[in-house]
């Protein structure tokens, strides 16, 4: 990746106001936020005109697609590794399991 190529991703993360690490549903999620404040039909703030306001939504839309399309060439694992945290039940089981205070069979 070149260095024009990761300026533009690290504004369009600034823009979005996006911490290092972010989630495709955490980008759309900061994406849809702003755009409530910022689109020329639903802003808060009209007094910025709607020319700039209409500037504002094609940054934050640029920006929005800049870091969607970067995330699409990662692959993403569809099954667990060996290295995925366990669920709910295999997580509280494996530290709490043979606690007598919380294990299943407490009471009895």
């Amino acid at each position: 990746m070149t260095n024009d190529e990761w300026k533009k991703i690290v504004e369009a993360k600034t823009l979005l106001g996006l911490p290092d690490q972010a989630s495709l549903a955490e980008i759309k999620k900061a994406y849809r936020r702003l755009s409530k404040e910022h689109h020329p039909d639903l802003a808060r703030h009209k007094e910025a005109g709607p020319e700039v306001q209409r500037l504002e939504m094609h940054r934050l839309t640029e920006a929005c697609q800049i870091l969607l399309e970067y995330g699409k060439k990662y692959k993403i694992p569809l099954v667990p590794g060996e290295d995925q945290p366990l669920d709910g039940e295999d997580w509280w089981m494996e530290r709490f399991g043979d606690d007598p205070l919380w294990s299943p069979g407490r009471g009895k």
